[in-house]
């Protein structure tokens, strides 16, 4: 087979939390392969694409009008037959992201897209499931050694939001105690003269994360439950 066979294409794998549930940002497919099918926002890499993460970040602009965040190269996905067009090689991106900043709107070559909870999705196009599966061992992972998290809450939070997103993200409780001492210790988080208005618990401390305290930190990883 010559190289000139294979085609390539990039994927992305938003994810975010919305009330404790890990989600992930989906496109339903307008045209065969997979119509109607549901599956990440994605396409075939354009000659005019500079660089694959500028092909990544226009797909997800365009499908769904998620647009100036930050990406990360995840993996690549080749094995014969994930596309009945043919040999077709995927580079996988992460996204992490925050719900209430963006207004999704399905782009032209797709008849939907909206946010699914990470354990409840759909029969999905090619190897999505897959894709999305990677993704979300690999920031079980990240969260234990990165900041990552507070790329899924808002710039003030309650250590409870904090947890909630821990929580979502590794599909278990933690300990309460623990991980509030554990937080406190660190020294990453920035203690407000401000409390939460949430209505279905009295008010709590907010706090504000400190990144230039966290690259201050002598050992990871750090968040560990």
């Amino acid at each position: 087979m010559s190289i000139d066979s294979v085609r390539v294409t990039v994927d992305t794998v938003a994810f975010s939390v919305q009330q404790g549930v890990l989600e992930v940002l989906l496109v339903k497919r307008k045209f065969e392969p997979f119509k109607s099918y549901w599956a990440l926002p994605g396409g075939f890499l354009d000659d005019k694409d500079p660089t694959l993460d500028e092909a990544a970040a226009r797909e997800l602009l365009e499908e769904t009008n998620v647009g100036n965040v930050y990406l990360e190269q995840l993996y690549s996905f080749g094995d014969k037959g994930r596309d009945p067009r043919g040999r077709t090689v995927t580079i996988a991106y992460l996204a992490l992201l925050r719900q209430e900043e963006f207004e999704l709107k399905a782009s032209s070559d797709a008849s939907g897209v909206a946010w699914w909870p990470v354990n409840e999705l759909p029969p999905l196009a090619f190897d999505h499931h897959e894709v999305v599966s990677y993704a979300h061992k690999r920031l079980k992972y990240k969260i234990e050694y990165s900041p990552a998290a507070f790329s899924l809450i808002p710039g003030k939070f309650t250590l409870r939001d904090l947890q909630l997103v821990y929580e979502a993200v590794l599909g278990r409780a933690v300990d309460n105690r623990n991980f509030r001492k554990k937080f406190l210790n660190t020294g990453v988080l920035q203690e407000l003269a401000e409390t939460s208005q949430e209505t279905s618990f009295r008010p709590a401390r907010l706090y504000l994360f400190s990144e230039v305290d966290f690259e201050r930190l002598p050992d990871r990883p750090v968040f560990v439950f």
